[in-house]
């Protein structure tokens, strides 16, 4: 027995590794929907100005401390966090994008200049139980509007999302909320006034809410428990505490949304799990995820860079979950299978020669083209031509390798007879058929 033999043994009799508990694959079947999402997304971000902006998955666990908040349960309880065995530095797994965008624009000046439209998308990480649509890793986009003070700017990333969701089909399957959790001072007497109506109901209140009543209560406004959901209701309201700049910002928000013509829901009790929001906050919801309504959310962060140790710069932006999006897509019957045009079959060695570099003069050609490998009966190979979804099946063999043709067959319309075409005609003749397509 081998080296190599003798290490994998004991491996192999443990039984085949698993992914983390949390942490999917995105498998071939499932990926064509994620390139859609993908794609469509940047073309739409594109239409507005924004520019791609990639960052490491891993930053200094202090960036994710200050500038989501230490009261929050990001900080508290979901970040994956461990040392640098090297240098000794506290290290944590991304759980969102916005602190690393700002980040990464203090750090190259980015704003030195002028304003930034920025978006970027990748895998993000928080510990928590896993379940439908939420995951220990998940992936997100995130847009972001550095450097603009004007409610013009928030409503521009609510409009944008709305030509995205057309862009997927979603339109119907999704509602926008807003509201204003102010500015600082308007969230300090807010929060007083908050705090001193959870008080006056303690004993009502769930274990989760007396813990946020010291650290964060306006968290306790997200609750999801249903027996609190009476006592919030009359809790006090934001919007009756706004002070007279964040009052006209929302004021302007809601005219820019009017002029767009978007239908809105003002719920007073919206707000954001981290720390650096100010002034608009968003949602688009849907109700047809159960539990995990939210599709995307955002707003504005005017304090996000003083915080991280960069000069005064307002700023908003939005995340939206890839995984709910894909659900979403797959809930509301939107399908995207990649199929190629043509797979290529071929019998015998000359036929496999010729059927090598058709394929590459197809593809050369724009067309998508699978060959097969692997070798097998004709039979075999028409079969994996059909599962593969391609629209033609390009039979070469000894004839076709004889007389320098190709049999086509349709795979996808039924009483159409196949036919024999030249080798080297065969890119003109798939122009054709293109063009009644």
């Amino acid at each position: 027995m081998t080296d190599a033999a003798k290490t994998a043994t004991p491996a192999a009799a443990q039984g085949a590794l698993q992914a983390v508990r949390g942490m999917n694959d995105i498998l071939p079947d499932e990926a064509p929907l994620w390139l859609r999402l993908e794609d469509t997304a940047r073309r739409v971000f594109e239409q507005y100005g924004y520019r791609f902006l990639r960052m490491p998955i891993v930053e200094p666990t202090p960036l994710f401390v200050r500038g989501i908040g230490e009261a929050t349960d990001v900080v508290e309880k979901e970040m994956y966090t461990f040392e640098d065995k090297l240098s000794g530095e506290s290290l944590t797994l991304r759980p969102e994008a916005t602190a690393g965008i700002v980040r990464a624009a203090i750090q190259n000046n980015l704003t030195y200049e002028r304003p930034q439209r920025v978006w970027t998308h990748g895998p993000m990480f928080r510990h928590e139980r896993p379940q439908k649509g939420r995951y220990r890793q998940f992936h997100q986009l995130d847009v972001e509007a550095l450097g603009f003070a004007g409610p013009e700017v928030d409503a521009e990333q609510i409009v944008l999302l709305a030509r995205l969701w057309d862009a997927l089909g979603l339109a119907d399957s999704v509602t926008l909320k807003i509201n204003s959790i102010g500015d600082p001072a308007d969230r300090r007497a807010y929060r007083e006034a908050l705090t001193a109506y959870f008080l006056q109901h303690f004993d009502a209140l769930d274990d989760d809410s007396k813990r946020r009543l010291s650290t964060n209560p306006l968290r306790i406004l997200d609750s999801k428990n249903p027996e609190m959901q009476s006592l919030i209701e009359g809790a006090p309201r934001m919007l009756e505490q706004l002070g007279t700049e964040a009052r006209a910002h929302f004021d302007g928000l809601r005219k820019w949304l009017d002029l767009a013509g978007l239908v809105y829901e003002i719920d007073t009790r919206l707000v954001r799990g981290l720390d650096y929001y100010n002034r608009s906050v968003f949602e688009w919801v849907t109700d047809r995820l159960g539990a995990q309504g939210t599709v995307a959310g955002g707003g504005r962060y005017d304090g996000l860079y003083e915080s991280l140790g960069g000069k005064p710069t307002p700023a908003c932006g939005f995340a939206a979950g890839m995984e709910r999006l894909v659900l979403l897509l797959r809930e509301t019957g939107k399908t995207a299978a990649l199929a190629p045009l043509a797979y290529l079959v071929h019998q015998g060695d000359a036929a496999a020669a010729l059927a090598w570099r058709l394929a590459e003069t197809l593809r050369d050609a724009g067309y998508d083209t699978v060959l097969h490998a692997g070798g097998g009966s004709m039979k075999s190979q028409m079969k994996k031509a059909d599962a593969s979804g391609a629209r033609f099946a390009f039979i070469l063999a000894e004839d076709e390798a004889r007389n320098r043709s190709v049999t086509v067959k349709w795979l996808r319309e039924i009483g159409r007879e196949q036919q024999t075409v030249p080798m080297d005609g065969l890119s003109a003749w798939l122009a054709e058929r293109a063009l009644s397509v």
